[in-house]
């Protein structure tokens, strides 16, 4: 998509007592939280406004093993709160609101709440990006006891056991053989008689002993007990006949939808609608950063999107400086 609305130099009517902050960090998981951290250590005004879920989507973790520096791991929620310790101690103010409207048109940017308008000099975009779920009553019941959405960060905690993935194209296929090296047996569930991914990555998955595939497949409902998921319930497309599975883990990889549409008039989406920009974070809009899942349709790992908070948060301090800001 096209960038359209590019920053001018012009400014915005601003109100005599109005706030200004240096940044404004929209999203406060790994990528955002890191971005605070670097740019309240530097000196600059810095507030972070949390949006609809405070510390990102890895509150939703049960365990967190892989990210360095933690070698007995930690919980989800509890890593959220040490990112905003962190940041808090060298002076960022929170913000728990959610943004609905932006301008980066006019400078200082301005952002808009319901009930509340916030304006800035630098803004880094930590949105994140949502995986996209099965709709099922039950999938929400067994999130984090059973249900994952991220294999490389789940996938340990199945070891010798029997998982089943959803989904069959490259993310689904590569899921099934990471977790074939870890899990007893793999089912991979898909409504059509073959994988959409690529040729090379279907043949290492076919030639697998520990996969079995449920062609034209789909999952009707979820099943378990107060230790988590047990069952799977598979719907036969062709004439409807519906069988249970026993399972002990399921990985929805049926794609994520990147949290970029407050942007879609404003900066440059990719096709998949993830913002666009270069090596260094920089969006298309001068003084616009985006850092973390919002940015990155490949890795969405923890670490990942906290080194591009790490560099989002150096850009924007190295922006303000060469602005005289």
């Amino acid at each position: 998509m096209a960038a359209s609305g590019h920053a001018t130099q012009k400014e915005g009517s601003l109100m005599a007592d109005e706030q200004i902050y240096d940044v404004m960090i929209l999203g406060s998981g790994p990528a955002g939280g890191t971005a605070a951290i670097y740019t309240s250590r530097a000196g600059l005004k810095t507030a972070l406004v949390t949006g609809p879920v405070p510390g990102g989507q890895l509150t939703g973790t049960s365990e967190i093993e892989n990210f360095p520096g933690f070698p007995q791991g930690l919980k989800g929620p509890q890593f959220g709160e040490l990112l905003e310790q962190q940041a808090r101690r060298f002076g960022t103010e929170f913000i728990f609101d959610i943004i609905t409207a932006v301008d980066l048109s006019v400078r200082p940017f301005v952002l808009r709440a319901e009930e509340a308008a916030y304006r800035c000099r630098a803004l880094i975009v930590c949105t994140g990006s949502s995986p996209r779920r099965l709709g099922l009553a039950a999938e929400r019941e067994f999130t984090g006891r059973g249900v994952s959405y991220c294999a490389t960060c789940d996938g340990r905690f199945f070891e010798g056991k029997t998982v089943a993935v959803a989904g069959g194209g490259d993310s689904a296929a590569e899921d099934a053989s990471y977790l074939a090296r870890l899990a007893g047996k793999v089912y991979v569930i898909h409504r059509r008689g073959e994988l959409r991914a690529h040729a090379a990555m279907q043949k290492k998955v076919q030639e697998n002993p520990k996969i079995e595939f449920l062609w034209h497949s789909v999952i009707e409902d979820l099943k378990g007990d107060e230790r988590g998921l047990r069952r799977i319930v598979v719907r036969d497309v062709r004439d409807g006949a519906v069988k249970e599975v026993p399972t002990d883990g399921l990985f929805v990889a049926i794609g994520h939808t990147p949290n970029a549409g407050l942007f879609k008039d404003s900066l440059e989406l990719d096709a998949q609608g993830y913002i666009v920009t270069d090596r260094l974070t920089r969006t298309k809009v001068p003084g616009v950063f985006a850092a973390g899942d919002v940015a990155d349709p490949h890795f969405r790992q923890a670490i990942t999107a906290a080194g591009t908070g790490c560099a989002a948060g150096m850009e924007a301090t190295r922006y303000l400086e060469a602005e005289g800001e």
